[in-house]
Order: structure tokens, then C-alpha cells, then sequence
């Protein structure tokens, strides 16, 4: 079933909607959650409150990429099910690594206007990864929105591991280059 008939279930409040959904995304947000969580009972209840999200997001949303929508949904879910779990704890994986990697060019939010803020910054990421040739955009995602570990990372792409640090050494230092020049300091 394709992407549109799949979002016109969700609008016509139709059940089938989760089902196809589950069918041609349930891996894709599954990999999603058990990339940051590392545990499959909690992965397979992110992807569950995945297919909640959607639900109640549709409508009023209507996702012109279905894809990339449920990714973000079942990464927020993920991350704040993590947060929850290392309240107490901190570092031990690569989610934590991987965000205070990024610590050094992104930087944090003041409540007031956080919400623009946070868009300015998502476009200006976005605008950056464009200009990254392919290879480099790759490493940089897999590091920082799936949170691969530099080792699987290097394994994937069939590069050594000191290469992908470098790699995204070179890329964090571009990052926090190209958003001083759009104005957003950190």
C-alpha cells in the first residue's frame, strides 16, 4: 500500500491504517528505537506508541513523507523513554556519547522561544547536510539521528574506525562553523 492511501486511512479514522502501517514500517521504526534503546521489549513498545502518535497526529497532520514521520516520532519516543531510564545514571552508551559530541556546535535552547529556535536550528542542520557530499552525510546520520556506534559505522561503510572519527570531527567543526555564520552562536 502506498504512502498517501496509508494517510488517508488515518484521516477516514480507519484501523487498517495501523496495520498497513506496521506492515511496511514496523521494521524501519523497530531498528529506530532498538538503536537507541538497546532492548527489544522496550524498542517493540516505542514502536506500539509509535502507531498511537501517528493516530493522533492525523489529522490535522498530513505527512507529505510518511517515512520520515513515523522516524521522528519514534525517535522522540525513544530518546524520552532513555531519558527516563538514565534520570539517575548517567553515560554507558551511545546515545549519550553521541549527544555530547554535538554539545560542542548545537547550542542550548533558553525556554523563551524555544520552539523557534528549535526550528531555526532543525532548518539550518538540514540546509548544512546538503551540502556534505553523500558519504559524509551518511557517516554524520548514522552517528547523530541513528545513533550508531563509530565501530558500526565503519563496519557498514567499509571504513576504518579512526576514519569515521575523523570524519565527524572534520563535520562538527563545519557544523558549528556554517551556524555562527547563520547567526545561531553557541
Amino acid at each position: 500500500m502506498d504512502d498517501n492511501t496509508i494517510v488517508e486511512l488515518y484521516w477516514q479514522r480507519d484501523e487498517q491504517a495501523i496495520a498497513a502501517t506496521r506492515d511496511k514500517y514496523g521494521r524501519y521504526c523497530y531498528a529506530i528505537a532498538y538503536g537507541i534503546l538497546h532492548s527489544a521489549p522496550d524498542a517493540e513498545e516505542c514502536e506500539n506508541d509509535t502507531y498511537l502518535d501517528a493516530w493522533n497526529a492525523m489529522p490535522p497532520h498530513r505527512p507529505s513523507l510518511l517515512k520520515t514521520f513515523l522516524g521522528k516520532i519514534t525517535r522522540r519516543i525513544s530518546l524520552d523513554r532513555l531519558k527516563r531510564q538514565t534520570a539517575d545514571k548517567r553515560g554507558g552508551g551511545e546515545v549519550p556519547l553521541a549527544l555530547e559530541e554535538l554539545h560542542e556546535c548545537i547550542p542550548d535552547n533558553a525556554p523563551i522561544d524555544e520552539q523557534l529556535r528549535e526550528q531555526e536550528l532543525a532548518q539550518a542542520i538540514d540546509a548544512f547536510l546538503r551540502t556534505l557530499d553523500d558519504d559524509t552525510r551518511r557517516v554524520f546520520l548514522r552517528r547523530y539521528w541513528y545513533f550508531d556506534s563509530v565501530k558500526a559505522i565503519a563496519r557498514r561503510y567499509g571504513f576504518g574506525q579512526s576514519k569515521v572519527k575523523m570524519m565527524l570531527h572534520r563535520t562538527r567543526e563545519s557544523l558549528r562553523d556554517y551556524l555562527a555564520k547563520e547567526g545561531i552562536f553557541v
